[in-house]
């Protein structure tokens, strides 16, 4: 939406901006669909740079602002400037993260995508860890997916299944 800036718009906009308010404040108080671009973008094209904290009253008076002459013809354009690159710095030698041999080693930071995430300890604390050691098949070690994963128990055995079978029949 297109904000109509009329000269009485202009105006207030200057004095408040002049004030030190934001241009979230300035666009509620000009009202009529003035968003807060479309306040900042004004203040560009008006050339508004400088203005009062907002704890201090602005030192700048208001004039209301009167048609601008013509802008001065484009002036033809520059030679192109050379860029230099910038110099890469040498790599550092990336040093991979040991492997942890403990349990209790890994951070989130240093957990690798073949790791155990068994976590150890208590999330809140500074000592909070992962396992860290080398994951067999899954997301933990050997030792930790023996916990993690119990095989199910079977119940009642042919009590059961003829149990099963009369709810769905």
């Amino acid at each position: 939406m297109t904000a109509g800036w009329t000269e009485d718009r202009v105006g207030a906009l200057k004095k408040l901006w002049l004030e030190g308010q934001s241009a979230s404040q300035i666009a509620k108080q000009l009202g009529g669909g003035v968003t807060r671009n479309a306040v900042i973008g004004k203040v560009h094209r008006l050339g508004l740079s400088g203005r009062a904290a907002p704890s201090q009253p602005a030192r700048a008076t208001f004039r209301p602002t009167r048609p601008r002459p013509a802008a001065p013809p484009p002036q033809a354009p520059s030679a192109p400037r050379r860029i230099e690159a910038a110099q890469p710095r040498p790599a550092a030698p990336s040093v991979p993260a040991p492997m942890p041999d403990l349990p209790g080693t890994a951070t989130v930071m240093t957990l690798g995508a073949h790791m155990c995430k068994w976590p150890i300890g208590d999330p809140s604390s500074n000592e909070f860890s992962f396992c860290g050691r080398r994951s067999s098949e899954g997301v933990y070690c050997v030792e930790h997916a023996r916990v993690a994963y119990q095989p199910q128990v079977r119940k009642g055995g042919k009590d059961e299944l003829a149990r099963s079978l009369r709810r769905y029949i």
